[in-house]
């Protein structure tokens, strides 16, 4: 299995304690979710209907202000293991560093498959694909220069997983046009990354494709339920996302305090450089607390934001520790 957070399993067998113990800060996931609410029972027992996954389908296209096709699958990583198949395999360009599915995803179907540094560099590939807020660093593009990169590749792959808290970044109000596809998480902003739920934006015809692989019921009832009442909650979207954006200045005032460095970041996960990212990762996890730490860059540890007042007790006291 490729890196990535929320291998709790590896923390609690290199410093032991139980699952439940620990605050798992190593994936960029929101710690207070949305609330669920009751589910009912319908959406346990009867296979989804049309009509249901419609309206879910309806609710993603108000919370992203857009009027293009789109589709729910069990997460973004479902439209990214569909990628390879949309089209013959050629030359995949992929703006890095970044979330490593995809490289890995593309390369196991036989794409020739290489990472670039700049926007420019995308240029002439058959897929290329940008993660706009960039994981790990935060890194971000403006639609304008997305748009003029559109023309050049025979497919863009816009991954938006980290941009509810970031609206002004979305080119979902831009998806429908031929060789566009955006992809949305749901459970990052939401909180719910265990309800496997998250849309692809695009064309009809990449649209129709994905769905004939995703199969008839591409998501489950509870999903459903739980996703089309969220996304039309935008009280609720609106809050969370004034809350996330004075969380982060407060993380970043205690990892000041620390010595660390901003690397950059999104309102969901910050990334800082530390020196001795392991080092830094021991000295949390001596207080139960878990972050992410990177093969390629050592001095990097990335850190979500904490949840309640008792969360951020435990971190002021880890790093303190």
């Amino acid at each position: 299995m490729r890196e990535h957070g929320g291998n709790l399993d590896a923390a609690v067998q290199r410093f032991g304690g139980r699952i439940e113990g620990w605050i798992d800060l190593s994936t960029g996931i929101n710690r207070q979710p949305y609330p669920v609410g009751e589910i009912e029972p319908h959406a346990w027992r009867a296979l989804p209907s049309r009509s249901e996954i419609e309206a879910l389908h309806d609710a993603a296209r108000q919370a992203y202000a857009t009027e293009a096709p789109l589709l729910a699958m069990a997460g973004a990583q479902a439209a990214i293991q569909c990628l390879p198949n949309l089209s013959r395999k050629g030359r995949a360009r992929i703006l890095a560093p970044t979330y490593n599915e995809y490289g890995g995803v593309l390369s196991a179907a036989g794409w020739d498959v290489a990472e670039v540094s700049g926007l420019d560099a995308l240029a002439g590939a058959d897929l290329a694909v940008v993660v706009n807020p960039n994981n790990p660093d935060g890194r971000r593009h403006g639609k304008a220069d997305l748009l003029a990169l559109l023309p050049r590749v025979g497919r863009l792959v816009i991954d938006e997983s980290f941009a509810d808290a970031l609206p002004e970044l979305s080119l979902a109000p831009e998806a429908g046009q031929d060789g566009l596809l955006i992809l949305r998480s749901f459970g990052k902003f939401y909180g719910l990354a265990g309800l496997r739920l998250g849309f692809v934006l695009g064309a009809d015809a990449d649209i129709a494709a994905l769905s004939a692989m995703a199969g008839p019921w591409p998501v489950s009832g509870a999903a459903i339920a739980v996703g089309r009442r969220a996304l039309l909650d935008r009280e609720w979207a609106s809050a969370t996302t004034a809350r996330l954006g004075h969380d982060c200045l407060r993380l970043d005032a205690e990892a000041t305090a620390q010595g660390w460095r901003l690397v950059g970041g999104t309102p969901l996960f910050r990334l800082y450089d530390v020196g001795d990212a392991l080092a830094a990762q021991d000295k949390l996890a001596r207080g139960r607390i878990w972050s992410r730490v990177f093969s390629q860059q050592p001095g990097w540890l990335r850190l979500g934001l904490p949840g309640d007042e008792a969360e951020w007790s435990r971190l002021v006291a880890a790093l303190a520790g």
